[in-house]
């Protein structure tokens, strides 16, 4: 087969509440070009191209990763918590992005509007009880379920379903957000969890822009803010933007794929006070 550009967001963020000690990758055929670059989100990500046919193509990246964790959000706000909905005219424009709307025309699901109203008369207008119960009706609307093929559904289909994947309850979340003008983007990362499961996956999460205290973590998933076990690999107001590995190849007819992956995290042991020092190995 032939391998045609790929787009990779394996090497973790390195700034923020984390910084980014060592990374490593390794590409097995050896590409013709690698490119670093910036992309819209501040993330750094990598592009390949490739010459000639092979009949595998493999990725290994080790990451050595510092998190630390972020301040309470109650004390970003001076006792100035802003209320909701967040007025639009006081956002800086290059947030706009991360306010649109899913449906064609940017406009929000109705399914959205109608879970994210239910959550600000729960919440008194409040930004962070906002949050708090938002995350509440999600997990007891939607049953978290493990997904690895397909992009993240829509609102309207995950609360339908009544079921969902990390990434399906993020981009719910996101969208809920957005309905009472605060900017979210999903994130792609890893989350370490104690004890540690049998297997590790990529996780999805939610990353919500609050005035007077930035970008911060949301996971609907675990029902909590993000702290410092997790580790962020890539954000987007677009959550196609934040795959690992994307890409395309071609072959003759009858040509079949097949993806393995594995992911290993191991927390250093000397760490036993914050800063919390991970190591990081996916492969």
């Amino acid at each position: 087969m032939f391998l045609g550009e790929h787009r990779l967001c394996l090497r973790p963020r390195g700034q923020g509440f984390q910084t980014l000690l060592e990374h490593q990758l390794s590409v097995l055929p050896e590409p013709e070009q690698r490119r670093d670059l910036v992309a819209a989100s501040g993330d750094e990500i990598q592009r390949l191209r490739f010459l000639g046919s092979t009949d595998e193509l493999v990725f290994e990246a080790r990451s050595l990763v510092e998190t630390r964790p972020a301040p309470p959000l109650e004390s970003c706000f001076n006792g100035l918590e802003p209320p909701l909905p967040y007025p639009q005219g006081q956002l800086n424009s290059d947030l706009q992005g991360a306010l649109e709307g899913w449906l064609p025309n940017g406009q929000h699901e109705p399914s959205a509007i109608e879970l994210t109203q239910e959550a600000l008369m729960g919440s008194n207008q409040q930004t962070l009880a906002f949050l708090k119960q938002l995350i509440e009706l999600i997990q007891e609307r939607v049953k978290y379920t493990q997904r690895h093929v397909g992009p993240a559904w829509p609102a309207g289909r995950t609360l339908r379903e009544r079921i969902g994947s990390c990434r399906d309850l993020a981009m719910l979340m996101v969208a809920c957000c957005r309905v009472v003008g605060l900017p979210a983007r999903f994130v792609s990362g890893y989350q370490l969890q104690q004890p540690p499961p049998k297997e590790y996956d990529l996780h999805a999460w939610a990353e919500v822009y609050l005035p007077g205290a930035g970008w911060r973590g949301f996971d609907p998933s675990a029902g909590m803010e993000v702290n410092e076990r997790y580790v962020v690999l890539a954000t987007s107001s677009k959550p196609e933007l934040t795959a690992a590995v994307s890409g395309s190849f071609s072959g003759p007819p009858g040509t079949n794929s097949e993806l393995n992956w594995q992911i290993q995290i191991r927390e250093d042991a000397s760490a036993t006070e914050t800063p919390s020092r991970n190591l990081v190995q996916a492969a």
